[in-house]
């Protein structure tokens, strides 16, 4: 490396602190206004840029990618998703790829137990007839919700999310049970009071509450879909703080419609911001916008380790948190 500064682009606005490190330390240049890149923006920074610092918002496939100029060296991704990104176009280009993995658990689990409550109980509902002014005082029958406890709660994808999400079930009283690639070491399964399920087609009957934490990847694309719903009781409630297209928001749609789902909690969708708007307006389907990790201290943190592979890539090593193709 020579001595001087990296130049690198910031596709976004970062936390300030994030920001102002990232200037005292790179020839930086900020998103000021947070606008997402436009393509022709996207591809002027892969040109210029020595480090490009993108979110999920913006598309790097192969066309893209192929456009890079050949000092760009590290792309540096600004969370732990990569889906957006293509790795091997990167590799094959000699560009390393970073995420920021490990940061977000803890938030994502708190936010799918929310969602959980929050549709089991019904309190969108509540919540819309009290600030409208339709609530005339409380009756024994009114917003009758389900009891977590002692429910099932299905987990596909015993990742970091995935047991961080089983921990706070088994507070909760719920039993716990899980779809994996393989099954996780003997003692964390103990220690999350967790069964394995070794077909996905076998447990989905089982699930009072089905919540998805797997990666988007070509063998999870609309791993729930017509099929396998209709395994699902009438009952269960389906909650995505995942990826969107790990579910074929058509068919969950249709059997929230049908009544053959009682209910779903979507941090997710499958198109990114555009909502299909059969969605919205379900008293029983609790909607969030891409919100799961949406915290203070997790947002610095994911820039902190940002700079981190940044540093480790100008020092000549290889960067902590590298990502590298699937074999």
């Amino acid at each position: 490396m020579s001595s001087s500064k990296l130049s690198v682009v910031v596709t976004r606005r970062l936390p300030e602190a994030v920001e102002n490190r990232l200037v005292e330390l790179f020839d930086t240049t900020l998103n000021k206004t947070d606008t997402p890149f436009s393509h022709e923006q996207l591809v002027d920074a892969l040109q210029t840029a020595d480090v490009l610092i993108p979110t999920l918002s913006d598309k790097l496939d192969t066309e893209t990618l192929a456009k890079a100029g050949k000092q760009l060296k590290l792309i540096t991704n600004y969370g732990s998703g990569y889906d957006h990104i293509d790795i091997e176009a990167a590799h094959k280009r000699g560009i390393i790829v970073t995420n920021t993995p490990g940061l977000l658990s803890e938030d994502s689990a708190d936010m799918t137990l929310a969602l959980i409550l929050t549709v089991m109980r019904r309190f969108k509902e509540g919540s819309a007839a009290l600030q409208s002014g339709d609530w005339t005082g409380w009756s024994p029958s009114a917003f009758l919700g389900t009891s977590i406890g002692g429910k099932t709660l299905a987990i596909i994808g015993m990742g970091r999310v995935g047991m961080a999400v089983a921990r706070r079930a088994n507070a909760f009283g719920m039993k716990v049970i899980y779809n994996n690639r393989k099954p996780v070491h003997p003692e964390i399964e103990r220690n999350l009071n967790a069964t394995y399920i070794d077909k996905l087609e076998d447990m989905l009957p089982m699930a009072d509450v089905l919540s998805l934490h797997c990666p988007n990847t070509p063998e999870t694309h609309h791993l729930l879909n017509t099929k396998r719903l209709a395994m699902l009781k009438p009952t269960a409630f389906v909650i995505n703080t995942a990826r969107g297209s790990v579910i074929d928001e058509t068919a969950l749609i249709d059997a929230l419609e049908q009544g053959s789902l009682a209910g779903a909690g979507l941090d997710v969708f499958e198109k990114g911001s555009q909502v299909n708007p059969r969605l919205c307006g379900r008293n029983n389907v609790m909607l969030l916008p891409h919100m799961a990790s949406a915290t203070k201290e997790a947002r610095v943190d994911m820039g902190e380790k940002v700079i981190l592979n940044i540093k480790t890539f100008e020092l000549g090593h290889r960067p902590p948190d590298q990502v590298l193709p699937r074999r």
